[in-house]
């Protein structure tokens, strides 16, 4: 029998080990100008850039949240592999060789400039910003979860914990500091995945690669693949087969799309390429990034039917005293209840709403021993709530796999979401101390009073995205699907005629991203949180969901900005040249690359 305090030994011996490192990196890397401060100095390998890339990409939504979502939609929850990895590509071959050729900090740098008006500039840090907070109150929500079971504390402590480490090496680094914390964050984080992953791929089916195990017949002699049987014990419960899809064609469509344009419209992941010294190493480091993701995302899907193959069969119809431990540890964190309805004594896993709402514990234990539930949703016999973000964490635990595996996942959702949170927070510091103060405000500033304003930029920002991850609107990845909702609405349209649309003036891309990023707040206030009138499923416009409606905004931007544009001037002769130029094939390798200055 596994014992707490082993697995929390582990825990604080991988995890301090970690922060150190993390730490250590950011102290060497500490920055003294803003070149460095905002883009690592403009000298990073394709190499490293790539795998920070991956680390800045692939965040706690991806790490923690995107196999739970998976375990529980089955087939549906598709959309989030094939509009992630597709939007990585649609980012690699279309914008990142031209933002960099452009040579400037930021989005909204590029956007001011390329069309030729602050108020072009100021539109985009508003949209930076929300995108920004959106995603990165997803990150602080995966620190949270990992700290409150593995070092069992309360989830809000856990936050602060995480925005203090993230303080520390983002403000006093900057990008150098972030650059080199998240190659050795992907290092961890990856080997966090897959190191379960194929412990338990061969204990399930006999096969090394989670990849091919996910499609193999099970070990147990009985000679049926695993999603054969996942299917039967998902349709045994009431739930819809694990491999049939319910969300309708309109909707899967709108959630990839919307997924795919707005990582290409991410300010966070498009600023890693002006990190490199040439156009033909940003193109090298997107192919690094791409291999480097893509060691991840095939994994999942057999992560997810591992860990719902055995989170049925370890609870389902078994008595509550005779439960393995890692159920009560999880119980402890408020993400995982179970009240007994019928009295027998046994969880009933089925389909229906176990609890309304999250699960709000009072005291007293119930007659079986279970935590009391004030919450408990009558009106069906499913007794138990998983909240989906603690699939991928307690995977080890239910496969009863090692205490230094358990340990290590917990090292690796935390590598993920620090990573990303970093990187987000940058983006926020500079849009606000480059592109408003040095840019608009305060144009004789000097590089001491910039960088000290980034850095003053970044601790607000900090304490802001911690406010978000102890109240977060959702599920990690559900929140940060959001994010990507509002960066297609609002980024990717100005981003995408900027560079091969000469005609597309201020006012048009003013317009645009004003009516895409007001009209996806809408929809998000509507239709996710309940506000300006409500609504259900069955009010969704077009029958698209709040995740998936990023794409219509997206749509509706770009025919507001080309509408507009053609009542109104072309852009001067100066700035359709400036296109042209980025646009030129000549000097890829990096012979006639645009200088990033301009500080």
């Amino acid at each position: 029998m596994r014992t707490s305090m082993d697995v929390q030994t582990w825990t604080y011996l991988l995890i301090g080990l970690t922060f150190a490192l993390y730490l250590g990196i950011a102290y060497w890397s500490r920055v003294t100008t803003t070149k460095e401060f905002y883009i690592a100095g403009g000298g990073v390998s394709p190499l490293a850039n790539g795998m920070a890339t991956a680390a800045d990409w692939m965040s706690a939504a991806s790490f923690i949240s995107m196999a739970g979502l998976i375990s529980f939609m089955g087939y549906d929850g598709a959309v989030y592999l094939m509009g992630w990895t597709g939007g990585y590509v649609l980012l690699a071959l279309l914008l990142a060789p031209y933002l960099r050729k452009f040579g400037k900090y930021t989005v909204p740098d590029f956007i001011g400039d390329r069309y030729y008006s602050n108020i072009a500039r100021t539109v985009a840090v508003i949209c930076a910003l929300f995108v920004s907070f959106t995603y990165v109150a997803g990150q602080m929500r995966g620190v949270g979860i990992v700290f409150s079971r593995f070092l069992e504390v309360d989830i809000n402590l856990g936050v602060v914990i995480g925005m203090g480490i993230v303080f520390f090496y983002a403000v006093l680094g900057g990008m150098k500091g972030i650059t080199y914390t998240q190659v050795a964050q992907y290092c961890v984080l990856i080997f966090a995945f897959m190191v379960p992953a194929i412990f338990i791929s061969i204990q399930m089916t006999g096969v090394f690669l989670p990849q091919l195990g996910f499609g193999s017949t099970l070990s147990d002699g009985s000679g049926m693949y695993l999603l054969d049987k996942l299917d039967g014990l998902n349709t045994e419960l009431g739930f819809a087969a694990y491999t049939d899809g319910s969300k309708s064609r309109i909707d899967v469509f709108a959630i990839t799309a919307a997924l795919m344009v707005g990582t290409a419209g991410l300010p966070h992941v498009i600023v890693r390429f002006f990190t490199v010294p040439k156009v033909r190493d940003a193109r090298l480091s997107a192919g690094w990034a791409l291999l480097f993701i893509a060691i991840l995302y095939t994994t999942a899907p057999a992560v997810a039917a591992f860990a719902r193959t055995n989170l049925i069969e370890s609870v389902n119809n078994k008595e509550y005293k005779l439960l393995p431990e890692w159920f009560g540890n999880w119980e402890k964190t408020g993400l995982l209840a179970w009240v007994d309805k019928n009295n027998d004594g046994k969880v009933q896993y089925m389909s229906g709403t176990a609890i309304t709402g999250k699960p709000e514990f009072i005291k007293g234990s119930g007659n079986s021993g279970e935590r009391l539930v004030s919450n408990a949703n009558q009106e069906t016999e499913n007794e138990l709530y998983v909240d989906r973000d603690i699939m991928v964490l307690a995977n080890p635990e239910i496969a009863n796999l090692p205490n230094w595996v358990i340990a290590l996942v917990a090292a690796g959702g935390l590598a993920a979401a620090l990573s990303t949170a970093a990187g987000l927070l940058l983006v926020i510091s500079t849009s606000i101390a480059h592109d408003l103060i040095k840019k608009q405000i305060k144009p004789d500033i000097s590089e001491k009073g910039e960088l000290r304003a980034a850095r003053i930029a970044a601790g607000l920002a900090i304490f802001i995205a911690g406010y978000f991850g102890i109240h977060p609107p959702d599920f990690v990845a559900a929140v940060v699907a959001l994010a990507f909702g509002l960066a297609a609405a609002s980024f990717f349209p100005a981003i995408i005629m900027g560079i091969f649309y000469k005609r597309m003036n201020k006012e048009g891309a003013i317009s645009g991203m004003v009516t895409g990023l007001l009209l996806m707040i809408f929809y998000i206030l509507k239709f996710k949180f309940g506000l300006l009138g409500g609504g259900g499923i069955t009010d969704w416009w077009f029958g698209i969901s709040p995740e998936g409606f990023g794409f219509v905004a997206m749509i509706t931007n770009f025919c507001v900005a080309l509408t507009v544009s053609r009542f109104t001037p072309a852009p001067p002769m100066h700035i359709q040249e400036m296109v042209e130029n980025i646009r030129y094939p000549k000097g890829a390798g990096g012979a006639v690359d645009i200088e990033i200055k301009d500080i």
